[in-house]
């Protein structure tokens, strides 16, 4: 399914019509049918030694196959569960193919995850495998006894270990001949997980065809892309939908090289040098990670030829937007979504007039409006829940065993993010921050987002996160947190001027009564901060006094 030709977001707004097959299996999409040129480059590969090799199709798909093999003699079936624990490399691509061709379901989790976090991921997904790397695996051990279902670890290193099976050797003694399962559109192809801001994280379970709801969306963000001449690269761990839908399988959906990099957390000057040294044309890079790599852009001297950049996972903020366009000499796009239904709102610099602060437009395919809580739209410029309409082929097929949770997630038929947001009366979405972020101030409602993005205007301000603090008075005070720029140092003086600023640039209920300077932001493993654990450290200090 391709996105219709048009020379405008209208035009090819009114022209789209979703076709899903009834039938439809990611490996063969996005492996198997580039498989057939033995010289085409799949993956591009960074060592943490900085050497790189190239892994073509051909060989993903022999390996995939020897794993899916594997697999079946060790008697895990179609169906079953295998949690993924890896970073970006060829081995975490071929494990989800493997999965895909045999119909057994991936489960994500991140390197960076500790014992308890993988422990709710292995118990609640009844995953019976486990490949994970050497690093990693001291974690799974210590938590083994506490998931009976984990029949089989897998490791992905050159050491020998006697309670877990070595991977690449493990594969030599397979075929590299498999005949892929039949999978349905509707079939779980994978789990992914809620980012556990609000509460423990929920399975969102994956069907094939969310690939093909992703596709078209991602040809409008990329502007007509993937390109088979394109190459991309994201810090975004494929873990998250950012980086294995985004990245990873738009990308080989369309033929295209990924590179993927063992970064040991995210080094924004490394950044900047992958993009230039492995000519990188389209590029995912969150807010978070700009803010980053605007702080060493002094220092970078690269010469950089991307065609795309795409940012979300949360509002972008004008200043920021500008400073990433001026830089990398485009119009960035912006993307809106989640893990429950990925892509839903956006941008093409080409096709349509970019506001920057804004999420962009519903993409096409796609119905998103503003609606209150009986699941009601409202008039243009009403704040309300930002939401998308059912159905919709790259939405999620419900909460791993929770129906009730499922349930709630829906108004009626429209399905609500957890956003707040408004409407203007050209359909621009503008976002202003998470429902559960809305600070309650002397009777008024309060966004964090538009707060830290002014913040963000001083050159002294690296990172910063507004959230609502307790108080008797006002219900709820504005509190900034900060993380300096380099060169700065913590004062009162400074502390009055990003007051000022504030006052300067919105109301007067938004100037934070109370900023505080820290070192660091508590950040998910995609880079977004954590205002939650935030707000939790303060009523605790509160409890304890």
């Amino acid at each position: 399914m391709d996105l219709p030709v048009g020379s405008s977001y209208e035009e090819i707004y009114d022209k789209f019509r979703w076709q899903i097959p009834d039938h439809f299996n990611i490996a063969d999409a996005v492996c198997d049918r580039w498989a057939q040129d033995p010289t085409r480059v799949a993956i591009s590969h960074e060592a943490r030694d900085g050497s790189t090799r190239d892994y073509t199709f051909t060989e993903i798909r022999d390996a995939a196959n020897q794993l899916a093999n594997l697999l079946e003699a060790l008697e895990v079936r179609r169906g079953d569960r295998l949690l993924v624990m890896l970073t970006q490399s060829p081995e975490c691509a071929i494990a989800h193919m493997a999965c895909f061709k045999s119909g057994i379901v991936s489960c994500l989790a991140s390197v960076l995850f500790g014992p308890d976090a993988i422990q709710h991921r292995l118990q609640g997904s009844g995953a019976r495998v486990c490949i994970t790397n050497g690093d990693n695996l001291d974690k799974v051990r210590s938590i083994r006894e506490q998931c009976p279902d984990l029949q089989h670890i897998i490791v992905v290193d050159d050491h020998d270990h006697a309670d877990a099976l070595p991977f690449w050797a493990s594969l030599q003694a397979q075929s590299t001949s498999y005949t892929n399962v039949q999978t349905r559109a509707e079939d779980i192809a994978w789990i992914s997980y809620t980012s556990g801001t609000t509460g423990l994280p929920k399975g969102v379970l994956m069907p094939h065809r969310v690939l093909l709801g992703n596709k078209p969306l991602f040809e409008y963000y990329y502007d007509y892309g993937p390109r088979p001449q394109d190459i991309l690269w994201s810090p975004a761990d494929w873990a998250w939908i950012a980086g294995l839908i985004n990245i990873l399988l738009i990308g080989w959906y369309a033929g295209c090289r990924v590179v993927s990099t063992d970064m040991q957390g995210f080094d924004a000057a490394a950044a900047f040098r992958i993009l230039a040294q492995h000519e990188i044309t389209v590029s995912l890079l969150t807010p978070t990670v700009l803010k980053l790599m605007r702080q060493v852009d002094a220092e970078t001297t690269q010469d950089i030829a991307l065609r795309v950049v795409l940012s979300g996972g949360e509002a972008v903020g004008k200043e920021l937007a500008m400073w990433a366009d001026q830089r990398f000499a485009l119009t960035i796009s912006e993307g809106f979504g989640q893990t429950e239904c990925n892509g839903m709102i956006g941008t093409n610099p080409r096709l349509m007039d970019v506001r920057h602060g804004s999420l962009g437009k519903a993409m096409p395919g796609s119905v998103c409006g503003i609606v209150d809580d009986q699941g009601l739209e409202v008039a243009p410029g009403v704040r309300g829940n930002i939401a998308i309409k059912r159905p919709h082929p790259a939405m999620f097929a419900g909460y791993l065993d929770d129906p009730a949770a499922t349930e709630s997630k829906f108004l009626g038929d429209w399905m609500i993010t957890g956003d707040l947001g408004e409407q203007d009366a050209d359909g621009y979405l503008w976002f202003h921050g998470r429902t559960d972020d809305v600070i309650t101030s002397s009777g008024y409602r309060i966004g964090p987002t538009e707060i830290e993005d002014c913040l963000l205007k001083s050159d002294a301000v690296q990172l910063a996160a507004v959230i609502g603090v307790p108080d008797e008075e006002r219900t709820e005070l504005v509190k900034a947190v900060i993380v300096l720029a380099e060169g700065f140092e913590p004062s009162e003086e400074l502390a009055d001027s990003l007051k000022h600023l504030v006052r300067q640039h919105l109301a007067k209920h938004e100037v934070p009564r109370v900023i505080e300077f820290v070192s660091t932001l508590p950040l998910t493993t995609t880079g977004k901060i954590m205002r939650r654990a935030l707000r939790d450290k303060e009523i605790a200090a509160l409890t304890s006094s």
